[in-house]
């Protein structure tokens, strides 16, 4: 739709990202009047598939792209029908020694997952410490996952339900010291401590623990962590969201940038421009999908805050013509379809990051690659079945201060890099073997974190909109409101966060959306 219908609203969601989206699709179907006002000629956020090569038909998730985090519960609440497919492989690493070889972890873990870790480490010992691990944060993530949709736990109520050892390995000491108590290969090091380094620039020995958190977040997916393929690219989740937000009687309106939230108790406003010009409605409570920080502005709070979040990550995305052949012999459909670990050894992390944090782009950069056209061929269109498939590349400790001064050189130089870790474990460049698009250019295209805040407004280009924050409260006494009680408050009457900045709403799990609505509904 193109305009409101009426003048006043129940809730006023402002931002059509999936988390705006599930708050809309739990709203309207309990009954409430919801608008959604969106910036971008279409809803979806990150969580879109797009058409990123002229004239080829390959529809690649262009920002965000595996699912996690969503709870089956919501997905079933909202009867979204969207099929989320295992890869066959969690991961694969190659590895430079003494010849070329490489550490293949299966889904499920068998036995060629024990004789890899053999080969690589030469004993039984690093893979039964993996084991025993991976036992303990799954014992964790067991306890978390079912809080997720209900109010916010303390955090002794989750301590209270692990073992002491679990609960001091995740969330009192530094990753970086227990991997290395409990590891001893560089690799096994170096793939334990990945999940800790996705969008967030830290050192694995870092005093704050956001990289404790981060790594949290990417093991509690529905209790066993794992991260599935969307079939038909995120766009299909976002489409579905759409519509089950729409079905119910919500209200959406794209090309609609929001430019000032004027707070109250119970009879906010929200006003927006569009190519029609300036409108206002009222409405009793407003949801904003967006980062804390634009929040702020939007309350006219000034953007002259310290705290403006800063994003750390190099997104590179591919359309490949064949997949490229590894040194170390595996069959690249097996390495390719999972996680590919690059130059992410545990000493090449915290090289990386030295690098980065002394205002450099690191000189061997880590990264993974993501293959989805070997899970989802139906992302490829008519190139499915034609050896074509897509890549992405995801590059850890490229902070977005790093592309401050000259950004297109720095670009230039993080491409480089990023290539040179790929290359250097293949049997022929990537460059050869990418697709051209309808004008003869290469199928590849690269996303710094300033592309990110200039094309979804997310600050400094964080992809969690701030740094992760636990996922339960550290006491009972401050949850003396729906909104805190619920982890999606803002201290502003009338307004709640619904997006990635509240409380457990990082990465594409509509966690935060469903909270926030709970928390409307709980209000009512």
């Amino acid at each position: 739709m193109t305009s409101a219908s009426r003048s006043r609203y129940d809730v006023v969601v402002v931002g059509g990202g999936h988390n705006g989206l599930v708050a809309a699709a739990y709203l309207s179907r309990a009954g409430l009047s919801v608008l959604v006002l969106e910036r971008l000629p279409h809803t979806g956020g990150a969580a879109v598939s797009t058409q990123a090569f002229p004239g080829l038909p390959a529809r690649l998730s262009r920002y965000s792209y595996l699912v996690s985090l969503m709870p089956e519960q919501l997905m079933a609440d909202l009867d979204l029908g969207v099929d989320l497919v295992s890869r066959t492989t969690a991961s694969y690493t190659p590895v430079l020694r003494e010849h070329p070889t490489g550490l293949l972890v299966e889904r499920p873990e068998g036995e060629a997952t024990r004789a890899s870790f053999r080969a690589l480490t030469g004993g039984d010992s690093e893979y039964a410490a993996w084991q025993e691990f991976y036992a303990g944060v799954g014992e964790l993530a067991r306890v978390v996952a079912p809080t997720l949709l209900a109010p916010l736990p303390t955090e002794r109520d989750i301590r209270d339900q692990v073992p002491p050892e679990t609960w001091s390995d995740v969330v009192t000491e530094p990753l970086g010291r227990v991997i290395e108590r409990r590891f001893t290969d560089d690799t096994v090091r170096g793939v334990v401590g990945t999940d800790a380094l996705i969008g967030t620039f830290a050192s694995l020995n870092d005093a704050s623990l956001i990289q404790n958190r981060c790594f949290l977040y990417h093991l509690i997916g529905n209790g066993t962590g794992e991260w599935r393929v969307p079939v038909g690219g995120m766009g299909a989740v976002t489409d579905a969201l759409l519509a089950s937000a729409t079905r119910h009687g919500a209200e959406v309106i794209t090309g609609a940038g929001v430019s000032r939230i004027n707070p109250s108790a119970d009879r906010s406003e929200v006003t927006w421009d569009d190519d029609e010009g300036h409108h206002t409605v009222e409405c009793g409570t407003v949801l904003a999908n967006v980062a804390p920080w634009v929040l702020r502005i939007l309350l006219d709070e000034g953007e002259d805050h310290p705290s403006k979040p800063e994003g750390s990550q190099l997104k590179i995305n591919m359309l490949l013509d064949r997949l490229p052949r590894l040194r170390s012999g595996v069959d690249p459909e097996a390495a390719f379809a999972g996680t590919l670990h690059l130059s992410e050894d545990y000493s090449e992390l915290e090289a990386a990051y030295a690098d980065a944090a002394d205002g450099r782009i690191p000189d061997v950069l880590p990264g993974e690659v993501y293959c989805h056209s070997l899970t989802d061929p139906s992302i490829l269109g008519e190139l499915a079945g034609t050896g074509a498939h897509t890549l992405t590349y995801f590059g850890l400790h490229t902070p977005a201060g790093l592309f401050e001064h000259d950004p297109e050189a720095q670009r230039a130089k993080a491409l480089d890099r990023a290539l040179a870790s790929i290359n250097r474990h293949l049997e022929e460049p990537i460059e050869d073997c990418l697709a051209r698009d309808g004008n003869g250019r290469p199928c590849l295209e690269v996303k710094i974190p300033q592309d990110i805040e200039a094309d979804l407004a997310m600050p400094g280009g964080h992809i969690f909109h701030g740094d992760l924050d636990w996922p339960w409260a550290p006491h009972r006494s401050r949850l003396d409101t729906p909104a805190a009680q619920w982890g999606v408050a803002t201290g502003v009457p009338g307004v709640l966060l619904c997006g990635s900045g509240a409380r457990r709403g990082g990465a594409v799990s509509g966690i935060g959306g469903h909270n926030a609505a709970q928390a409307v509904l709980a209000e009512r």
